[in-house]
């Protein structure tokens, strides 16, 4: 049973210990977690730190130096689309030789022997039923 006079932690909804507060639904819960008054509960700032021209322009240079390695040109990406298809021909040729060979193997089968069969009281797998 649930009454507005129990304590915070066993009333309806998701308690916070740090806080010692009670949201009622899963989406307050994460807007709670990620706003203000919890994080600086938890001994975090929530102000960013204040950047000077040279880092601002140290970071650029980074990022670009980044781009520049990681670029790609038209030529990669056309090599990058034929070696995917090669290599999608090349598993389609095994599934096929993969298929035959197991056509193959159940053409091979040895028939029973009708001797055998006779002694195992086998005569084969039609219908005992004749008209």
């Amino acid at each position: 049973v649930v009454t507005p006079v129990a304590p915070l932690s066993q009333q309806a909804g998701y308690y916070c210990r740090v806080c010692e507060c009670v949201v009622k639904d899963s989406a307050n819960y994460l807007d709670h977690i990620n706003g203000k008054k919890h994080q600086r509960m938890l001994g975090m700032s929530m102000r960013a730190e204040r950047s000077s021209l040279k880092q601002v322009q140290e970071r650029f240079q980074v990022l670009k130096k980044r781009k520049d390695i990681g670029a790609f040109t038209e030529k990669d990406f056309d090599d990058r689309v034929l070696k995917h298809q090669e290599e999608e021909e090349e598993r389609k040729r095994l599934r096929r030789e993969k298929k035959k060979e197991k056509k193959k193997e159940a053409v091979e089968e040895p028939e029973m022997d009708p001797d055998v069969a006779a002694l195992m009281g086998f005569g084969g797998f039609r219908s005992s039923n004749k008209k």
